[in-house]
């Protein structure tokens, strides 16, 4: 099967896969490579397939939809990072979770500075009156 995970902003894989695993809100599936045509939605969670060589490989992804479609199988999700193993993933989603926490600080304290300098442009409306 052809394996394609698409990101809004880019394609993360793309590559053939012998065995596809993932979660949906009703427990994990796996596609094969004779499996009917199917759609699902996922859960953010561990997403790991079989690559034509035999080796075990692991995602985190976001909420999801797979379409498997014949031999192609595309996984459409706004966030997805790729481990060679369960460890390295591990490390990988951490990492990235502290970058998105300190985004989040810096938006958060640019916010702060909007709504005060908002606040003392409206008081001094109010006192040239």
């Amino acid at each position: 099967m052809r394996l394609r995970i698409l990101l809004p902003t880019a394609v993360l894989l793309d590559e053939e896969a012998a065995k596809i695993t993932a979660e949906a809100e009703n427990g994990f599936f796996t596609f094969l490579p004779r499996h009917v045509d199917f759609v699902a939605a996922l859960v953010p969670g561990i997403f790991s397939y079989v690559a034509a060589g035999g080796e075990e490989r692991f995602l985190a992804l976001d909420l999801g939809v797979p379409v498997k479609r014949g031999g192609d199988v595309f996984v459409s999700t706004p966030w997805a990072i790729q481990g060679r193993s369960l460890e390295q993933l591990k490390e990988a989603v951490a990492s990235q979770l502290a970058k998105l926490g300190e985004n989040e600080r810096k938006a958060r304290s640019v916010l702060a500075r909007l709504e005060a300098d908002t606040l003392r442009r409206f008081a001094a409306l109010g006192g040239n009156r």
